[in-house]
């Protein structure tokens, strides 16, 4: 399937796929949409609560890895605020090398040396990339994931329900509901209501939050 790099409306860049008129990240700002959704309504939201004030890390689960763009930012607050984040990466197939460096975000965000650390860690290899954010990347199908209360907040960044439908159904919430600890955070820039009644469906409290800059609304659940 062909892929082409795209610049977005903030100046940084994604992936585009022509055949699904899809992207990795939204066309009006790759790192605009991501410090929204997962940096400010996930790791920011969750670190403002009473859960993380008993915790001595944050542990963070990415679904759909992608550019590691996601993880990139996630480590640079890390370091910025002085939190330890244990941070797993999963994805069914990985961007490549020639891709990745076609990408700007290290440029854009200053810190060329993490970005390239972050994608210079082994696949299925815990690794500490800085001081503060330990990254493990796992190449392998959403549905296999049987991890079990083990993460405090999930970036769930698959490609959206459109053109992957059967990634936003009860059976893949309920593997992402099983993997958090108790009030743990889910958070994804769909609003879709389908995708939303399957969250509920499976006990998450699923509440319509301001999207990003082209989208009115996205999704944040907490497991009960």
């Amino acid at each position: 399937m062909k892929r082409e790099i795209i610049i977005t409306n903030d100046g940084s860049k994604t992936i585009h796929i022509p055949e699904w008129n899809e992207q990795y990240h939204s066309i009006h700002g790759a790192i605009q949409e991501a410090k929204h959704v997962y940096i400010k309504h996930g790791l920011a939201f969750f670190l403002a609560s009473e859960m993380y004030s008993k915790a001595s890390e944050v542990s963070i689960l990415e679904i759909g890895f992608g550019t590691g763009l996601n993880a990139f930012l996630t480590a640079i607050e890390a370091e910025k605020l002085n939190v330890n984040c244990n941070y797993v990466g999963v994805e069914g197939f990985p961007v490549t090398k020639a891709e990745i460096e076609a990408l700007n975000y290290s440029e854009v965000l200053k810190n060329r040396d993490l970005f390239k650390a972050i994608h210079n860690t082994l696949w299925e290899e815990k690794t500490n990339v800085s001081k503060r954010f330990q990254l493990k990347k796992e190449e392998k199908q959403f549905s296999k994931i049987q991890t079990i209360n083990t993460f405090d907040v999930i970036y769930f960044d698959a490609f959206g329900p459109r053109v992957q439908p059967e990634l936003w159904i009860e059976s893949i919430f309920k593997i992402m509901y099983d993997a958090l600890k108790s009030k743990g955070v889910l958070v994804t820039y769909c609003a879709q209501g389908d995708a939303r009644r399957a969250m509920m469906a499976v006990g998450f409290t699923v509440s319509k939050v301001e999207g990003p800059p082209g989208k009115r609304h996205m999704l944040r659940a907490i497991k009960g």
